[in-house]
C-alpha cells in the first residue's frame, strides 16, 4: 500500500481576494489568518466580536503536488482527509471530487485516474459555518442551548465553537488534521476488530479483520446498494457496496469484482477473490510484541491466537499500564500490500450495575475490579483547532496523572479527541468515557441527517474501540434530562422520538455491530434511558449543580450518595498572569467590568463568586488577593464533594468534576487554565484523589448552617476520620488528630491504629469536641503508612472569615530543586508562586500546623517566589 502526505505546500485566502497566503495543514482559518497578520489576537478584550465576522466569509485553500510513479500502478488511489471543519468542497485539477459536512468523519475520494505526475492541484472551498446555521435555522428552528448560536444544532460541528457557558463564539474552520494519497493494490487492511476473551492466566484474542477489495473488475451496476450478501469469495459479511451491475439479485454470489465498498467483513479465512478465471490468494500474518519487547509471529491467517502468562493493563493506581503492539500484513500471491497495526491493553473492562440496599450500583470494573473513578471532564483543549498539539495533549493528561486522576470523560459538545489523546490515556492508564458528539440540543433526525451521523459513529467507533483506555461510549450529553422534562428546547413530539431512535436504537444498533465489547450507556446523566428519573442519585450517573448554579453551600454534597457523580463544578478566576493574556489595562481589573464579564460565559457568574465569598471569607481589598480566594473557594467546594463521596465508597464509586482544562483565557469551572496553570483545585484534586487518603467529616458552622445572631446560637462541633484507600493493597495505618490553637501549640492529641482493606473507605469513631474555641482552635489529622506521612488536613468550626488567625510569617529557602517553607502559626491553604505565575510544584495550597514543609519543584524556576495564606485575605 502506497501512502504520501499531502499535509506541505498550501496557501490560503479569504474566496474572492487575489491575495494568497501561506497556510498550514493541519491547521485552521483563524489560526492562519492570525499568523499571516491577518487578524488580531481573538482572545484579547473584546475581539471575538471582529474574530466572530470573519467566518461570515468563504475560505479557500489550494496545494500544488507531484506523485511517484507507483500510484499509477496501483488499481486504486484514494484521497483522504482525516478532519474537514465543516461545509466544504474539494477539487482535483479543477475537477469537484465532492463535498463535506461533518467535522466529526473521515473523508475520502477516489482520485484513480484523475491525477498527474507532476503539478496536481488541490483545492478545498471552505464555507462559512455561520451563514450555513443561520440559514439552516430559518428553515428549521431546532432549539439548543441558549449560550451557543441559533442553529448550531445543524451543523455536525464541535457545539462549543458557537459558545458555551464557559466558551467564545469562535466557530473556527479549516483543515484540521492530516490529508494523503493512499494507493491500494488489489486490496487493504481497513480495520480489525480485536475481540478479548480472559481466562485464568491466558487471554484469547478473536481477529475479525475488514478488507477492503479493489481488483480490476468492470462495475456491474444499477443496484445501488446490495447489502448483507452472505458470500464473496469465501467472506461471510459483504455489505455497503454501491455498484453491483445487471444483477437482481446479489446473495450468495461467489465471484464478484469492482466492488467499490466491500465493509464491515466479519470472518474470512481462504481469502479467495476470483479475477476473470484467474484465482488471487489472500493472507495475512499477525505479529504480537509485548510489552517487553519480545515478538511472536502468527503465520497462516489464524482468526484467534491465546496469549499466555498475559501482562494486564490497569487503570493508574491499580497496577502497570502494559501495552502490547499488534501488526497485521496482508498478503496477496505471497506479495506484501497491505498493513495495520495498533496498540492494544489486555484487559476486561465494563461497568458493573447491580441491585443492592441503596438502589443500583454504577462502576467501572477493570479485570473483576470495581474501580472508583477519580477525575475531570476533559473540554477542547483551543478555540482555535489548529493551535493542538501532541505536545500540549500530553503535558495536559500528565498533569491529570500527577493529580492521581484514573478517569476522564470526554464530553459531548465538542469532537472526538484526536487519536494521540487516545494513545496518552491508554498509556497514563486513564479510563475514557467518550460521549458521543451531542449535547444540550435536540435534532430533527432526517433522512440525511440519519445518514450522515450513522457515517460518524462507524468513522470513530473503528477509530477508537482498540484502546485500552476506552472505558464507555456515551449517547448524548443532558439530552435524555432535558427531553424527558419537555424542557422548552423539545417544541415538537417528533424530537421526543427521534431522541429514542438516536440514542436507544441507532447507536446501540451500530456499536453491536462494530464494538459490542465496550459498554453502552444512553446518556450522561442516565439511570439506563427511556427518560426513567436521569438524574436519580440512587442509579446511573448524575450532574449535581446545586453547589453553583442552585447557590447551596459546600455542604449540600453530604446529604447525597450518588452513585456516581459525572459533573459538578464551581468556578474560580485564572491566575493574575493569565488575565494579562486578555487585557492589560487596570481598569478591567475589575470582576465587574466589561473585559471581565466578556470572559465571563456564564451569565452572572462574577457575583455568584463574590456571593460564595461573603459567605466564607472576608472581603478582599486587593484584586491579587481576590483571585487567590477565588482559587480556595472552588478548591474547598470541590473537596467537601470529593472526599464525602469517597468516604461512601462502594455506594459512591465515581467524582468526576467539572471540569479539568479551558479552551481560552476565561473564568470557569477548570481546574487547570488555559495557559496550562493549576489553579489551586488542581493541588487539591492531588490530595482528594491520593490512593490512600484520610478526610474528616467535621460539624461546625459550615455544615449547619448556624447563625450566630439567633437566641438559641448552638450547633454541634465534632470531627468523624476516615481512611480511603483506592488501591489493591491492604493498609495498616496510623491515624494521628490533634486540637490545636492559632499558633499550631498541642492542647489534645490522639493516635490510633487502623486496618484499611484494599478497595474500601473505613470510619473511624466521632469525636465530639462540645469545648472547643472556634475562633481560635483548630483540629489537624494526618495518616502515617510505613512511618510515612502520605495524607493531611485541618479543620476549623467557624467560617473562615471569623477565625482569628495569626500571622504565620511565612519564609521560604531552596535547596536544589526543594523549596523549605516555614511557617511560626497555624496557616491555612499556603501558596507558593514565582513572579510569572508558571510554578508546578509536588504541593501547594496546603496547611501547616507551624514548622517546616519541604515541596518538590516539578517545572518552573524559584527565583522572587510569594508566599501567602487565608491569613492574607483581608
Amino acid at each position: 500500500m502506497l501512502h504520501q502526505s499531502l499535509n506541505s505546500n498550501w496557501n490560503m485566502r479569504k474566496a474572492g481576494e487575489s491575495q494568497w497566503n501561506p497556510a498550514i495543514v493541519p491547521g485552521s482559518v483563524y489560526t492562519d489568518l492570525l499568523r499571516n497578520g491577518s487578524m488580531d489576537d481573538p482572545f484579547w478584550k473584546d475581539n471575538e466580536n471582529t474574530a466572530l465576522e470573519l467566518m461570515d466569509y468563504d475560505y479557500e485553500y489550494e496545494s500544488y503536488f507531484d506523485v511517484g510513479n507507483d500510484f499509477f500502478k496501483v488499481d486504486k488511489v484514494w484521497l483522504y482527509f482525516e478532519g474537514l471543519d465543516t461545509i466544504a468542497d474539494v477539487y482535483l485539477n479543477g475537477e469537484n471530487l465532492g463535498n463535506t459536512y461533518n467535522m466529526h468523519r473521515t473523508w475520502r475520494f477516489d482520485v484513480t485516474g484523475k491525477l498527474q505526475e507532476t503539478e496536481n492541484t488541490l483545492r478545498v472551498i471552505l464555507h462559512s459555518p455561520t451563514q450555513y446555521i443561520g440559514e439552516a435555522f430559518k428553515k428549521c428552528r431546532t432549539l439548543g442551548s441558549e449560550d451557543a448560536m441559533d442553529g448550531f444544532v445543524h451543523i455536525r460541528k464541535a457545539h462549543c465553537m458557537f459558545g458555551w457557558d464557559w466558551g467564545a463564539h469562535l466557530p473556527d474552520a479549516g483543515i484540521f488534521r492530516a490529508v494523503s494519497l493512499v494507493g491500494i493494490e488489489k486490496a487493504r487492511i481497513e480495520s480489525v476488530y480485536i475481540k478479548q476473551e480472559h481466562k485464568e492466566d491466558a487471554v484469547s484474542l478473536y481477529f475479525e479483520p475488514e478488507i477492503e477489495y479493489c481488483e480490476n473488475i468492470e462495475h456491474c451496476g444499477n443496484v445501488e446498494h446490495c447489502e448483507n450478501i452472505e458470500r464473496c469469495g469465501n467472506v461471510e459479511h459483504c455489505e455497503n457496496i454501491e455498484y453491483c451491475e445487471n444483477i437482481e439479485h446479489c446473495e450468495d454470489i461467489e465471484h464478484r469484482e469492482n466492488i467499490e465498498h466491500c465493509k464491515n467483513i466479519e470472518r474470512y479465512e481462504d481469502f479467495e477473490c476470483h479475477k476473470g478465471h484467474e484465482k488471487a490468494y489472500y493472507e495475512y500474518k499477525v505479529e504480537v510484541e509485548n510489552p517487553l519487547g519480545v515478538t511472536a509471529v502468527y503465520d497462516g491467517s489464524p482468526d484467534k491466537i491465546t496469549i499466555l502468562n498475559p501482562m494486564l493493563w490497569w487503570p493508574n493506581g491499580y497496577g502497570e499500564q502494559h501495552l502490547y503492539n499488534i501488526k497485521f500484513t496482508l498478503y496477496a500471491e505471497g506479495k506484501e500490500i497491505s498493513t495495520w497495526e495498533r496498540r492494544i491493553g489486555l484487559r476486561t473492562m465494563t461497568m458493573r450495575i447491580e441491585k443492592d440496599q441503596w438502589g443500583e450500583s454504577f462502576a467501572h470494573q477493570v479485570n473483576g475490579i470495581t474501580v472508583f473513578a477519580m477525575g475531570a471532564d476533559y473540554i477542547p483543549e483551543d478555540h482555535l483547532i489548529g493551535r493542538t498539539t501532541k505536545e500540549r495533549t500530553r503535558r495536559l493528561l500528565e498533569d491529570a496523572k500527577l493529580a492521581n486522576f484514573n478517569a476522564v470523560r470526554v464530553w459531548g459538545g465538542g469532537y472526538y479527541p484526536e487519536d494521540w489523546f487516545f494513545d496518552l490515556c491508554d498509556e497514563l492508564g486513564l479510563i475514557v468515557w467518550q460521549d458521543f458528539m451531542f449535547a444540550c440540543a435536540v435534532y430533527e433526525l432526517t433522512k440525511e441527517f440519519k445518514a450522515n451521523i450513522r457515517q460518524e459513529f462507524i468513522d470513530n467507533i473503528k477509530r477508537i474501540r482498540h484502546h485500552a483506555s476506552l472505558g464507555l461510549w456515551c449517547g448524548n450529553n443532558e439530552m435524555e434530562q432535558f427531553v424527558g422534562e419537555n424542557h422548552h428546547w423539545v417544541t415538537k413530539h417528533s424530537e421526543v422520538r427521534d431522541y429514542l431512535i438516536m440514542y436507544e436504537e441507532l447507536i446501540p444498533d451500530i456499536l453491536s455491530e462494530y464494538d459490542p465489547q465496550t459498554f453502552y450507556w444512553p446518556a450522561s446523566p442516565s439511570s439506563g434511558g427511556s427518560f426513567d428519573k436521569p438524574n436519580d442519585p440512587d442509579r446511573g450517573d448524575v450532574h449535581y449543580w446545586e453547589v453553583w448554579h442552585g447557590n447551596k453551600p459546600f455542604s449540600e454534597y453530604r446529604q447525597y450518595f450518588f452513585r456516581y457523580a459525572s459533573e459538578f463544578g464551581f468556578q474560580s478566576f485564572p491566575f493574575k498572569k493569565t488575565i494579562e493574556t486578555f487585557t492589560d489595562d487596570p481598569a478591567d481589573y475589575n470582576i465587574f467590568s466589561y473585559i471581565m464579564e466578556k470572559h465571563q460565559r456564564n451569565y452572572g457568574a462574577n457575583g455568584k463568586i463574590m456571593n460564595y465569598l461573603q459567605q466564607t471569607y472576608l472581603y478582599p481589598t486587593s484584586f491579587d488577593i481576590f483571585l487567590y480566594a477565588s482559587q480556595l473557594l472552588q478548591a474547598e467546594a470541590i473537596r467537601y464533594g470529593v472526599e464525602h463521596f469517597r468516604r461512601n465508597r462502594g455506594r459512591c464509586m465515581g467524582a468526576i468534576y467539572w471540569q479539568l482544562n479551558d479552551c481560552w483565557p476565561v473564568i470557569s469551572w477548570s481546574s487547570i487554565d488555559y495557559t496550562g496553570r493549576w489553579k489551586a483545585l488542581h493541588y487539591y484534586a492531588k490530595r482528594f484523589f491520593a490512593p490512600l487518603m484520610l478526610s474528616c467529616q467535621e460539624e461546625g458552622m459550615m455544615s449547619q448552617k448556624a447563625d450566630m445572631n439567633r437566641e438559641h446560637f448552638e450547633f454541634e462541633k465534632s470531627i468523624r476520620l476516615s481512611v480511603a484507600n483506592e488501591s489493591r493493597k491492604d493498609e495498616n495505618s496510623t491515624v494521628h488528630w490533634a486540637v490545636r490553637n492559632a499558633d499550631a501549640e498541642v492542647i489534645h492529641e490522639e493516635t490510633m491504629e487502623i486496618f484499611v482493606p484494599a478497595l474500601s473507605s473505613v470510619w473511624l469513631d466521632k469525636k465530639l469536641l462540645p469545648d472547643i474555641d472556634i475562633f481560635t482552635e483548630y483540629v489537624s489529622y494526618s495518616l502515617y503508612s510505613e512511618g510515612n506521612m502520605v495524607s493531611d488536613g485541618t479543620v476549623i468550626f467557624s467560617y473562615p472569615k471569623y477565625f482569628k488567625y495569626k500571622d504565620p510569617k511565612l519564609s521560604y529557602s531552596v535547596s536544589g530543586n526543594e523549596i523549605i517553607i516555614k511557617a511560626q502559626a497555624y496557616a491555612k491553604s499556603v501558596e507558593i508562586q514565582n513572579d510569572s505565575e508558571d510554578l508546578i510544584l509536588s504541593d501547594n495550597y496546603f496547611d501547616m500546623n507551624g514548622g517546616e514543609k519541604r515541596v518538590t519543584v516539578i517545572r518552573g524556576n524559584t527565583t522572587n517566589l510569594r508566599l501567602r495564606s487565608v491569613f492574607d485575605i483581608r
